[in-house]
């Protein structure tokens, strides 16, 4: 069938679609809805009101199953915002088109929805998303379909990580990771978390667990990871070549074990990802590492003013992709001087000093009362721990 073709079916498809009686939803009249008209209204006038919810934080949506909060989470970080179109100038562009209900087990339903814009007779798919709808006496909830998805999968429990996975595992390395997990919970004091890891070959793999058949913006993405927390809990989906477990990023295992105590939009992020380079490297890399291509390629210049180049983030890395960023590394050197001479209860505080500013007036305050090192001498002190540094 030709292109030409299959946009007049897709337009035709839209075109046949009816406003149901409720805010936003739009409703395929092919659709077949539960026999029971009560049951029928109830059902669609919750997934109306649940998409509408979506577009608010997460926690806020009063649709969500309550067992399955944090992992339905996931999916709703992926719809947030969704609905908006930056190049059409509209924030309702996309629109959710019911596409598929289909009746499962105990009171339970599988749904689909489409968000669909239309520009010039052209459909446009922003993203295709499936959700379990659960009656509860008169009402329904939703959740994700990532629990249901992997329900007959295996399950490794080591300290307060429990590893799911569909065939085998690699048990070395979950001992690895917990020692490495260990270490950094001991330094950010975390005691009654639970992180729960669910392990995928690929990216696309990881969203079709978690009910993502399709999202515009994720086009070509081969590996990436998903995560949400929600009270003491964390479910992180890994999709970079993770079914097996084969390997682990040391680097991303800080940042995941950093929010299970604060949320990372509220620590400094040059800082966060100075002890992310310390503590666990970067694109497999190991901080000697980072830090002997560090003096490679940007100490070249013996007159180089460190303080006026702070916030311009050129990247020294091989790509794009593999992006390494000078700032981060500064910011490992002095971590790794405000540990060795206040301890951790010092690194934290630098951490916490406020988000990322371009002023930076109170990161620069901070660090001047945690090592002396202030925008008068900055430059004179970043020479001296570069020399210094191993």
């Amino acid at each position: 069938m030709s292109l030409k073709k299959n946009f007049t079916l897709a337009i035709l498809f839209i075109s046949t679609l009816a406003v149901a009686q409720n805010k936003k939803l739009l409703i395929n009249p092919q659709i077949r809805l539960p026999k029971d008209s009560l049951k029928a209204q109830a059902l669609i006038m919750a997934l109306d009101n649940f998409l509408d919810a979506a577009q608010q934080p997460t926690e806020a949506n009063n649709y969500v199953l309550p067992s399955e909060k944090v992992e339905t989470f996931i999916q709703l970080d992926e719809i947030y915002g969704i609905e908006k179109s930056e190049k059409y100038m509209d924030t309702f562009f996309y629109k959710p088109y019911l596409t598929n209900l289909v009746a499962l087990e105990n009171n339970k339903f599988l749904i689909k929805v489409a968000y669909i814009g239309v520009s010039q007779n052209v459909p446009i798919l922003a993203g295709n998303f499936e959700f379990i709808a659960h009656r509860l006496n008169d009402n329904f909830l939703f959740s994700s379909p990532l629990k249901r998805n992997t329900q007959a999968w295996k399950a490794a429990k080591v300290g307060n990580n429990i590893f799911y996975y569909k065939q085998s595992i690699n048990k070395a390395n979950v001992k690895k990771f917990e020692k490495l997990a260990a270490t950094f919970d001991h330094k950010l004091k975390v005691t009654d978390k639970v992180c729960e890891f669910y392990l995928t070959e690929n990216f696309v793999d990881l969203q079709n667990l978690i009910g993502v058949d399709y999202k515009m913006s994720y086009n070509g993405y081969e590996a990436n990871t998903l995560s949400a927390s929600y009270n003491n809990k964390k479910v992180i989906v890994l999709g970079s070549n993770s079914a097996t477990f084969d390997s682990f990023d040391p680097h991303d295992l800080w940042h995941d074990r950093l929010s299970l105590v604060i949320s990372r939009r509220q620590v400094n992020k040059p800082i966060d990802e100075g002890c992310a380079y310390l503590y666990g490297g970067s694109w497999g890399m190991s901080w000697p590492e980072i830090l002997s291509m560090f003096k490679t390629k940007v100490c070249i210049d013996a007159k180089k003013d460190w303080l006026a180049d702070y916030g311009k983030f050129e990247n020294f890395g091989t790509s794009d992709a593999t992006h390494l960023m000078a700032e981060y590394v500064l910011n490992a050197l002095f971590v790794q001087k405000i540990e060795q001479e206040k301890g951790f209860e010092g690194v934290w505080q630098f951490l916490n000093c406020g988000t990322y500013e371009k002023s930076n007036e109170k990161y620069f305050d901070t660090l001047e009362k945690l090592t002396g090192i202030s925008k008068t001498n900055f430059n004179a002190k970043v020479w001296e721990l570069i020399q210094q540094a191993k």
